[in-house]
């Protein structure tokens, strides 16, 4: 299953460009672009599992740093500002990674 299978090339076009500057990266704003805000819970689970590189059922800072490249192999990776910012936003449990619920939350927040 790929990104496309679930959201839009326009969409993840619209949203990565949202995005190209180091710094810019805001999940808030990433998400609602890309669609991700108005999917079904079963489709932000299937986001997730296509997010979740080693398939711990976690995000982990590193998948993170990598988060844009699964919508498009050319795109930048975050910063490490970025990436703590996106970690922390969405990390309510204080574990230090995301979990499919946490991703959800996000992802109608």
């Amino acid at each position: 299953m790929s990104m496309t299978d679930i959201l839009s090339p326009k969409d993840i076009e619209a949203a990565l460009s949202s995005c190209k500057a180091a710094g810019s990266f805001d999940y808030k704003i990433f998400f609602s672009k890309v669609g991700l805000s108005g999917k079904t819970p079963e489709q932000v689970k299937k986001v997730f599992s296509i997010l979740d590189q080693d398939k711990s059922g976690f995000l982990e800072e590193d998948e993170l740093q990598n988060f844009l490249q699964n919508f498009a192999p050319g795109a930048r990776t975050l910063t490490p500002d970025e990436t703590k910012i996106f970690l922390t936003a969405g990390d309510s449990d204080g574990d230090g990674k995301i979990g499919v619920d946490e991703f959800q939350s996000m992802a109608k927040s």
